[in-house]
């Protein structure tokens, strides 16, 4: 194995802990359902690179292990992304858009309660 692995192992979490960032805020941050998918999905990437970086060790090199679930949660990963995608669509039919309705402030849900004089 080559000793050049082991800073690029730590490059990868660190590239991983950001892209997990970043998707936990594109999955808070955003109304729209296909934003909060994309950034859902930036998530479960972050966290497939932070854990394949944690399958190296310099004593031993790459664990196999690590490898084999992560391939195994990108395909599941690509099913469950397929399937909340359609279900997006079928919202959007219904319902005309595929953002979140807003919330109405506290003043106006008072206004909107009392009658008109």
């Amino acid at each position: 194995m080559s000793p050049d692995l082991a800073p690029n192992a730590l490059l990868y979490a660190l590239l991983g802990a950001v892209l997990v960032g970043l998707g936990l805020y594109g999955t808070i941050a955003r109304r729209h359902l296909m934003r909060r998918l994309i950034g859902f999905n930036v998530v479960g990437s972050g966290l497939f690179l932070v854990f394949g970086a944690t399958g190296y060790r310099p004593d031993l090199g790459l664990d196999p292990v690590p490898q084999a679930l992560i391939i195994t949660g990108i395909v599941v990963a690509l099913s469950a992304t397929a399937l909340v995608a359609a279900l997006i669509a079928r919202f959007a039919a219904l319902t005309g858009g595929a953002g979140l309705p807003e919330e109405m402030p506290t003043t106006t849900r008072e206004a909107s309660r009392r009658e008109p004089s």
